[in-house]
């Protein structure tokens, strides 16, 4: 039975854990002390001879649906857990109870206003699946279109806003109490799960998402996407097209179409990459389940409720890290392996940069082609996890995405090879990083940075002056202190010039190019280029002037 307040369910979670001899976690939760006497006192009754990975799976799938999830997710986490606990956790399944017919009945019609029956052609009272949120049925419109209905779960939103609170306010508390909690910013672990399960119960949001790869594939013939029903589409129920095929990983059914099994998993990695790197918008959950191969040998797609993105700066720290293993400079990889990661605290450069040439030399010498990725990066998360290095959530979700993506190829083609599958894109996208556009693009807002500081600057230097008016602050240096200050101050003031300089001539240049008419348009690329040069050739100034400095301050 579902507990009616959060104190009874903090109880039941306290006693849960407890139960299954985990009650230094509960401890640290902040919950020990809710817990009854004799549990207390043993420790747990559910013991034998098991592991603490088996305990922790145990517990979360006694603790019900919100709980699974958080396991499923935590069972990606490579960065965070070792892998016996992701080896555990990978195990959870929901064994939700079905939703009886009536109840699924009864919310169709109060979502959509009508009945069944007025609603649908045919409506088959037996789910096609059934989960923690919802569960789905087969169906067909009135004018003959073969759909899915997804309802969700009556009370699921209560019981999981219950419990994503709970977690949030049990990771406040963990932090508070656990130095290790702080480091990982369980806090935003927590935050970025509930963001993540509260999108998945909205199908507005799932239907949203439907319509964006739709839209971003609307030119190619080889993906489908399932149209959204709108007029019977709510919040709580979610109207797609059926897709009707074969199950990607089901070798033998494809093998007796005479399927040709390695052109599939092409197929299904170019779409996968394009997603990621073309559009920056991609299925995170890519597993089998959802995965068809229909009878033209087009990929049919399904369940859009766990997306990933990729906005511009992560792109630019992904090329860098592209970059940075083709140059094999452990240096470079650790600096943007901390650029794509959310640590709070700053990391041993010296240990992480000694475990780093280490990894590498173990893929010294080999072709991308020649690794097998998941391998590969369970080894670098388990430097990030040493080195307490916790990766963005999107970056977690794109590996987590890729990972899938490989088993499913080596499953079909044993000769699959993801890594050489990727490294067209991965190539691609580190050039794209020194293309003239892109060194454009980061200019412009460099300069623009520059720009605002200009702006701000008189500002905040008059209250620091406001402010010493007031309190009054006393100053002692010696002549030979002012020279590192003075020395900082002209080279900004020097950037702060060409930073200015490089944003009139990218706007100049722009306006030129958009206004002007097409016998003057042919001085623009001249124009372009001779700015381009003398702004390359500011930046060198800029850059041997300040070598002296530099070289007696690392002296």
């Amino acid at each position: 039975m579902q507990p009616t307040n959060n104190v009874d369910r903090y109880r039941q979670i306290g006693t849960v854990l407890a139960r299954h001899g985990l009650g230094t976690l509960a401890d640290a939760l902040g919950i020990g002390n809710w817990l009854p006497g004799p549990l207390r006192i043993r420790g747990g009754t559910v013991r034998g001879h098991l592991t603490n990975a088996q305990r922790f799976r145990l517990a979360l799938e006694d603790l019900g649906p919100t709980f699974i999830k958080l396991g499923q997710v935590l069972s990606t986490r490579s960065d965070l857990l070792p892998p016996d606990y992701l080896t555990e956790l990978s195990k959870l399944q929901s064994n939700a109870v079905p939703i009886d017919s009536a109840t699924v009945l009864q919310v169709i019609a109060e979502e959509l206003g009508a009945p069944v029956d007025e609603l649908f052609a045919s409506f088959d009272r037996e789910p096609l699946a059934s989960a923690s949120i919802g569960q789905a049925h087969a169906a067909v419109t009135l004018n003959g279109t073969a759909v899915v209905v997804k309802v969700r779960r009556p009370g699921a939103v209560s019981l999981i806003n219950q419990d994503l609170e709970i977690l949030q306010n049990l990771a406040a508390q963990a932090s508070r109490r656990s130095e290790l909690a702080h480091r990982y910013d369980v806090v935003g672990l927590a935050s970025e799960f509930a963001h993540t399960l509260r999108a998945e119960l909205d199908y507005l949001q799932e239907g949203r998402n439907a319509e964006r790869f739709a839209e971003d594939f609307r030119t190619t013939d080889s993906l489908h996407i399932p149209r959204v029903f709108w007029d019977t589409t709510t919040s709580r129920v979610l109207t797609l097209e059926r897709i009707t095929g074969t199950r990607v990983d089901d070798v033998e059914a494809l093998d007796a179409q005479g399927a040709n099994r390695t052109a599939i998993v092409t197929l299904a990695v170019d779409l996968i990459a394009e997603m990621v790197f073309t559009h920056g918008f991609f299925h995170a959950d890519p597993h089998p389940g959802n995965l068809f191969v229909e009878s033209d040998r087009r990929i049919g797609l399904i369940d859009f409720g766990m997306v990933g993105e990729i906005d511009d700066d992560l792109r630019a720290g992904i090329s860098k890290l592209f970059v940075a293993l083709a140059s094999n400079d452990a240096d470079r990889i650790g600096f943007a392996l901390i650029g794509l990661s959310v640590t709070r605290v700053t990391p041993d450069r010296d240990g992480l940069r000694s475990d780093l040439v280490r990894f590498m030399a173990l893929y010294r010498g080999r072709e991308l082609g020649e690794v097998r990725i998941g391998p590969l990066v369970t080894r670098a998360f388990g430097i990030l996890r040493d080195h307490h290095i916790q990766l963005q959530p999107q970056v977690i979700l794109l590996l987590r995405m890729l990972l899938m993506v490989e088993g499913l190829g080596v499953r079909l083609d044993p000769q699959f090879s993801l890594g050489t599958a990727l490294e067209p894109y991965a190539r691609r996208m580190a050039e794209e990083r020194f293309s003239p556009a892109q060194m454009a693009k980061r200019a412009a807002k460099a300069s623009l940075a520059a720009a605002e500081l200009s702006i701000e600057l008189p500002d905040k230097l008059r209250r620091i002056f406001d402010l010493i008016d007031t309190n009054g602050v006393e100053v002692h240096l010696r002549a030979a202190e002012l020279d590192p200050i003075v020395g900082r101050v002209e080279r900004i003031g020097h950037r702060l010039v060409a930073g200015m300089i490089a944003s009139a001539f990218i706007r100049g240049v722009g306006e030129l190019a958009s206004h002007s008419s097409g016998r003057n348009r042919m001085w623009v690329v001249p124009l372009f280029r001779v700015g381009f040069g003398a702004a390359t050739a500011l930046s060198g100034y800029l850059a041997w002037t300040a070598r002296p400095k530099l070289g007696r301050r690392g002296r």
